[in-house]
């Protein structure tokens, strides 16, 4: 049965929402669930904007075929061509046959590799800049490439000032019947969520977020309507300075991750003195196993805090597999600007700090402080007194 929600007066949301997903392309944990967004402009030429990921395309279609109330499809402009969102593009020709595809070029070469339906004979490219009419509303578009794939581009509505942005200003998460971000407490419930989806699937790309959000800085924004998450119509400027420290990796406040990884619990133990250590201090600290705890999550709190402790056990002569596996997962996703510290600890011949700081130096702008400690086995009154220095050397720094 249809549900869909009214964004404007000719404007409507048209998704749903998947709360059976366990892993988000296969690598992030969803356990809030996460929507598919797709919006329906009903004017004197019908528009859709984007479709949705199979797993949701009966509600979809439902929704699709209740709002046009027998009318015909005119256009579906499609922003991204990850399967998430262009999965029922082939379900959605066999339905309205006639259909054009707004796209540019690259988004229309991408669809042949994906579809078999002819997409010459459909589709209207378009470039930056370019204006399209489908009625009282003009739109006209922004070239977004590497937010986060080669092909994206966003469209903005000059006539009521909403700017369709693809898979940039989304969240992880279900909507629970909102579809507007301020119908929840977002800062509370999905700020974290909005950070995480941000620093793993967008976070790499900073510099072309950048770019984008130099373009959307010369646009009337009056509402942000996403591929996932909330459509944003209040606060816009909050959440865009959000983005704007995510991409140019700067932290959000002061405070230190820590992120262990320990076999028998020795280096966990020494992580638990440094982080009372930082706390009797005065410092915001998160502690995490990197063993136990998925890497976007500690990711995305490295993104937001200003210094990481990273430690490890030294194992078959390296690093211990789960912190090397975060580190360079890390690495991958661009961090920098950071203050960083580095434990280790081998029984015989500890090796995995010189490894981490390879790692870690391998990345831009990282501070990476001289006094580390080295452990042996076990914490012993001798690196109590280290760990308490560092703490005093990690809050100087700050």
């Amino acid at each position: 049965m249809y549900c869909y929600r009214k964004v404007t007066k000719d404007l409507y949301w048209i998704g749903s929402n998947d709360r059976r997903l366990s892993m988000f392309e296969g690598v992030y944990s969803v356990p809030g669930g996460v929507s598919y967004n797709a919006y329906l402009l009903l004017d004197e030429k019908t528009v859709l904007f984007d479709t949705v990921d199979a797993a949701v395309q009966e509600v979809f279609f439902e929704n699709l075929e209740q709002l046009l109330q027998g009318r015909g499809l005119d256009y579906v402009i499609v922003h991204h061509m990850e399967p998430d969102h262009s999965a029922t593009l082939g379900g959605l020709i066999l339905r309205y046959p006639d259909v054009k595809i707004v796209c540019n070029a690259k988004t229309a070469n991408m669809m042949k590799q994906f579809f078999a339906f002819d997409v010459d004979s459909r589709a209207v490219i378009v470039k930056e800049n370019d204006t399209f009419s489908s009625g009282t509303h003009s739109f006209t578009f922004v070239n977004a490439p590497m937010v986060h794939w080669p092909e994206v581009m966003l469209s903005y509505d000059t006539t009521d000032h909403i700017l369709f942005s693809a898979d940039a200003f989304g969240t992880f998460g279900a909507l629970d019947g909102a579809i507007f971000a301020d119908e929840v407490d977002f800062e509370r419930d999905y700020l974290d969520e909005a950070r995480r989806y941000y620093t793993n699937i967008v976070g790499k790309y900073g510099p072309q977020v950048q770019a984008v959000l130099k373009k959307a800085g010369a646009l009337d924004i009056a509402m942000i309507c996403p591929l996932h998450g909330f459509v944003w119509r209040e606060n816009i400027g909050w959440y865009l300075e959000k983005y704007q420290l995510w991409s140019s990796y700067q932290p959000e406040e002061k405070g230190v991750v820590i992120a262990y990884a320990s076999v028998y619990g020795h280096t966990a133990n020494a992580m638990e003195i440094l982080s009372c250590a930082l706390r009797e201090r005065g410092v915001k600290v998160r502690v995490f196993d990197v063993s136990v705890t998925p890497a976007s999550d500690v990711i995305s709190a490295v993104f937001k805090y200003s210094h990481l402790v990273a430690a490890s056990t030294t194992y078959n002569a390296g690093i211990f597999v789960k912190m090397e596996e975060f580190l360079n997962d890390l690495a991958a996703h661009n961090i920098q600007n950071r203050t960083v510290a580095i434990v280790e600890n081998g029984s015989w011949a500890p090796a995995s700090g010189k490894l981490m700081r390879q790692i870690l130096e391998g990345c831009k702008k990282m501070n990476i402080l001289e006094e580390g400690v080295t452990l042996k086995s076990s914490v012993k009154e001798e690196q109590r007194m280290q760990l308490e220095q560092l703490a005093e050397n990690i809050t100087q720094s700050m």
